[in-house]
């Protein structure tokens, strides 16, 4: 007979709108695995206003990408994509079926369409682009920005911000 099982489940949808009771009740009845797929539910700590399942509902139905970083590290919607994609295949070896729950629409699109196919960030060019605002101003490497690429305005505005 045939494997009818999907590649893998996606449950998307808006915070507290009921994706995890769902999962959990789909965790149970079909043989699938749970995936985070919440920005904010990879981050320790990060509990309030997030949603995240409780201690007690992560025992009934684990979920993986959970707490796997601190709040000071970065984590992108690539390095989602590369860590739900070998959790996806570690949960296709065992025989089980994915189902990736949560409500960050960037992560669902760069699961589905792939990330763009760029060089890592130079540091010695975002150094030297700090030198310059420190030197410049932020509203003169805007000005200079812009001649390159004349986006409209109010879609770059000079901003600051850390890392």
């Amino acid at each position: 007979m045939p494997d009818t099982r999907p590649t893998a489940i996606l449950l998307m949808g808006p915070t507290a709108a009921g994706k995890t009771d769902l999962a959990m009740a789909l965790h149970e009845r079909l043989e699938c695995d749970l995936i985070s797929m919440d920005s904010a539910m990879v981050y320790r700590g990060m509990d309030i206003g997030s949603a995240k399942p409780s201690p007690h509902e992560l025992a009934r139905a684990p979920h993986r990408l959970i707490d796997i970083r601190d709040p000071a590290e970065p984590y992108s919607a690539a390095d989602f994509r590369d860590d739900a994609l070998r959790e996806m295949r570690q949960i296709t070896a065992a025989g089980r079926t994915p189902l990736l729950v949560g409500g960050t629409m960037m992560y669902a699109k760069r699961l589905l369409e792939g990330v763009a196919d760029l060089p890592p960030a130079n540091p010695a060019i975002r150094a030297e682009l700090q030198r310059e605002v420190e030197r410049d101003g932020l509203a003169a490497l805007h000005e200079a920005l812009s001649r390159i690429d004349p986006s409209p305005p109010d879609v770059f505005t000079p901003t600051i911000h850390s890392d």
